[in-house]
């Protein structure tokens, strides 16, 4: 359960013309980690389709800067953003006990990979923080705006480079950090909460996946040593259409990549997610 401490939002009035390409809506999403490369471009794609588009991150300025961007591209005057740091519990909370309305659509994207160990003010690992933890407090209190409506969905952004969970130092606190350990940790702990929420709000109508969404050259994954060969544009369509298309809209608990149904390893092990989720809910 939350406890909710009021601090203070920001909001952004967007001016554009009419480009929505696909449908207008009365209906919310919100994109967590949303001026970085893929959420942005989530965020843009969402926008297109006419919904109600939430920006959430840290940087008042980026975001500013991409509901702008966004609202000039798409014309979709009904953008906003919200400064919550993903990686503390009560800026969560405070979002959740400032929230009006239904919430549709919960992507949660936003991610952190720092090339040292760096703790919260709460003293936790900033990777398990932000990446496992910043989605599970997001599901857990924006989940209740989401029961029974028609068609809510939750995407998790997970990824294929996923693996070495340890539940008994999830913080590496024992081992040696190293961001792509601790990266691939947090990815794989995306995949299994899918699951363990997966079960738990099926009864309310909320669907919940978890998808590789691509390759992408971005502050991330030079962080990790990498580059990306796909665009911002391609790497925002699986999550976009795990969140949107018809043909998905009854499917829950699975992973995803490049718009298919694949298999996961790391659903199999019902007592390590149920290990997980109860770690999880402590914090």
């Amino acid at each position: 359960m939350c406890i909710f401490i009021s601090i203070i939002s920001y909001h952004i009035d967007t001016v554009g013309h009419n480009r929505i390409s696909h449908m207008t809506t009365d209906k919310t999403a919100i994109i967590t980690g949303a001026y970085g490369a893929i959420g942005k471009a989530i965020a843009g794609n969402i926008a297109s389709k006419g919904f109600q588009t939430v920006l959430i991150g840290r940087d008042e300025t980026k975001l500013r800067s991409a509901c702008k961007e966004i609202a000039d591209k798409t014309g979709n005057k009904n953008i906003r953003f919200e400064v919550v740091d993903l990686s503390r519990k009560l800026s969560i909370m405070d979002l959740a006990s400032r929230w009006n309305g239904q919430l549709n659509i919960l992507i949660n994207n936003a991610a952190a990979s720092p090339r040292r160990r760096i703790e919260t003010p709460e003293h936790i690992e900033i990777q398990f923080a932000t990446n496992v933890l910043g989605y599970f407090r997001m599901t857990e209190c924006f989940s209740g705006f989401m029961k029974n409506l028609d068609d809510a969905r939750i995407v998790n952004v997970a990824s294929y480079w996923a693996g070495g969970l340890d539940l008994n130092d999830l913080e590496f606190k024992k081992r040696k950090y190293d961001n792509d350990s601790a990266y691939r940790q947090s990815k794989q702990a995306n995949r299994m909460l899918t699951v363990a929420f997966a079960q738990r709000y099926k009864q309310f109508g909320i669907t919940v996946n978890a998808c590789h969404p691509g390759d992408v050259n971005s502050k991330l994954s030079n962080d990790l040593g990498f580059g990306g060969h796909e665009s911002p544009d391609e790497v925002s369509f699986t999550p976009v259409w795990l969140a949107t298309d018809p043909s998905v809209k009854n499917i829950t608990g699975k992973y995803f990549e490049h718009q298919k149904q694949t298999d996961c390893i790391f659903s199999r092990d019902e007592d390590a997610i149920e290990r997980l989720y109860k770690i999880c809910e402590s914090y």
